[in-house]
Parts: structure tokens; C-alpha cells; sequence
């Protein structure tokens, strides 16, 4: 098995980028594997690593299709969805909760009175 060279911060060769470069430039890796990496030192703990893909190898972005609009959508809309209440929420229901917040903090003085 071959090792994958290994450069320092800001020190890699001309024709390697991470993903966010190659997406930057309408790129994506397109099945290529990981070219090299880079290693930033740390003081108490390990190097921070970052993957390299050859600019060369990469294929354009695939453009979004009506269909995968349509479903990012959906899906973001399933977000904001609470499960108590069932209404849309207006944001991105947090994991915390797992509920719209007036669900999770209703107010005591909602809460219906008994004579």
C-alpha cells in the first residue's frame, strides 16, 4: 500500500486542491480518491488534516435538476415541521428541542383555568 505524500500548511504543489477549492472553481473530486494531504501542527494535540485532490482529474459540478430542487425542498420544509403541533415553525425546528419552542417552553399562562 502506498503512502500518500504529505505536505505542510500552505506549502502544497500547484494542481492539488481541498473540496472547497475545487467546488470554489465549479469542480468536484469525481470519483478520483484522496491525491495527498496536508498537516497543519498543533500544540497539544494531533495535526489538523486536509485531504488533496488532483485539479486535473476533477469533473464540473452536476448542475441541480428541477427533481433535486424539488426534494431539497421538501426535505428542508420537513425541517420546519414540529412533530407536537404539526404547524410550520417559520425556522429550522433546533435538535435540542426536537419541538417548535412553544412547544417545548409552553407558557403557564395558557394553560386553560378550572372554576
Amino acid at each position: 500500500m502506498a503512502t500518500l505524500p504529505v505536505y505542510r500548511w500552505h506549502l502544497a504543489p500547484e494542481g492539488y486542491a481541498t473540496r472547497r477549492q475545487l467546488r470554489a472553481r465549479g469542480l468536484r473530486p469525481g470519483g478520483q480518491g484522496v491525491a495527498a494531504q496536508l498537516e497543519r501542527p498543533r500544540r497539544r494535540r494531533g495535526p489538523l488534516v486536509a485531504y488533496l485532490y488532483l485539479v486535473d482529474c476533477a469533473k464540473p459540478i452536476r448542475p441541480m435538476t428541477s427533481a433535486r430542487w424539488a426534494a431539497l425542498a421538501k426535505a428542508n420544509a420537513a425541517r420546519r415541521r414540529c412533530p407536537a403541533c404539526r404547524r410550520d415553525a417559520g425556522y429550522v425546528i433546533p435538535t435540542s428541542l426536537g419541538t417548535c419552542v412553544p412547544c417545548a417552553y409552553p407558557d403557564p399562562t395558557d394553560a386553560p383555568r378550572s372554576t
